[in-house]
């Protein structure tokens, strides 16, 4: 790919005009309306967040050469994006917010502060009669003495099912706690050990909390499913912030309903959840809308990320990122 002196960058029509700051003065910002009615030239598109319009929105551009998606799962765009354009996706942005979340899901279910957040609203001080089910190991020399209403992080192991960017950034934020970490990538690796995903049954059973962030592929649909919750210890945490689809719902139900384990959920399948669906009364599950990645300072990061890209571009240099290169 040859330098150019100047490049069209689209970007949505109410983007922020802070976020554009960084951008190389060669960029030309041209803004696309959410619901465009003519054609509009552009030479790279920075993709809007997850936005449902965007592939008809696409279709009224001309002359993309690169799409660039500020999320890290691009599954969604993959099937409308033509060969001889250039794919980007979002890896690395999300590393902070997202593992954030499951840092905090995690220690928000083993401290259970969602059924005690229940109690408040219902202005109920239950605490040792509140804890009914056999979750917690009340048995030794805690019996007679006091009952135990939360766990330690400390000293469990945790099951890291896709470990990318965001994978790691979990570990790090899990090491201080004083956890085991097991990691399941696509292919196995060393440094740090990294099985592959064929060892998924062998390695589950061994995990007190089970966090899946792999993208959502085919092979990846359903990966956790009846036979793999089975293969979980009774009472496992089973966090999902990947896809939805990655984990049977219907499994997942009876499972939570049947008292074997408990769930945090960023995602869910359907997405939205609709009012009435079973998992939103499931026992022993907090469940948050999609909302993982979403926070102030990732948005910067995002378009910080996507300046960088668009230098690049007109460097002609490789893009970072690149998902489906058509020969780039």
């Amino acid at each position: 790919m040859h330098t150019q002196e100047m490049v069209r960058v689209g970007v949505d029509e109410k983007l922020a005009e802070e976020l554009l700051v960084g951008f190389p003065r060669e960029a030309e910002i041209v803004r696309i309306p959410r619901q465009p009615t003519g054609t509009v030239d552009v030479d790279f598109w920075v993709l809007p967040f997850a936005r449902k319009e965007a592939q008809e929105a696409f279709g009224h551009l001309r002359g993309v050469k690169v799409i660039q998606s500020m999320m890290a799962g691009v599954d969604w765009i993959i099937p409308w994006v033509p060969k001889d354009v250039v794919l980007c996706d979002g890896r690395g942005i999300h590393d902070i917010s997202a593992s954030e979340w499951v840092l905090t899901a995690i220690l928000a279910m083993m401290k259970r502060l969602p059924h005690y957040r229940d109690m408040q609203l219902q202005q109920q001080w239950k605490g040792q009669s509140s804890v009914t089910n056999g979750f917690l190991d009340v048995g030794g020399p805690q019996v007679g003495q006091y009952q135990v209403l939360g766990e330690d992080l400390a000293g469990k192991t945790v099951l890291i099912v896709g470990y990318g960017s965001i994978g790691a950034a979990i570990e790090a934020r899990l090491v201080p706690f004083g956890v085991k970490v097991l990691r399941i990538a696509r292919t196995a690796r060393e440094e740090p050990k990294v099985a592959s995903i064929s060892e998924l049954h062998r390695l589950l059973p061994e995990a007190d909390v089970v966090v899946a962030i792999v993208p959502l592929t085919e092979e990846t649909r359903g990966l956790i499913g009846a036979a793999e919750i089975g293969l979980m210890k009774p009472g496992a945490l089973l966090v999902n912030a990947a896809r939805g689809p990655v984990v049977d719902t219907d499994a997942l139900v009876e499972a939570l309903q049947q008292g074997r384990l408990r769930a945090a959920l960023d995602v869910t399948d359907p997405e939205p959840l609709p009012a009435g669906h079973p998992l939103w009364s499931a026992p022993n599950c907090m469940i948050t809308p999609h909302i993982g990645g979403s926070t102030p300072e990732f948005i910067h990061r995002a378009f910080r990320f996507g300046a960088e890209q668009v230098q690049r571009f007109l460097d002609g240099k490789p893009l970072e990122n690149v998902v489906s290169s058509a020969g780039y």
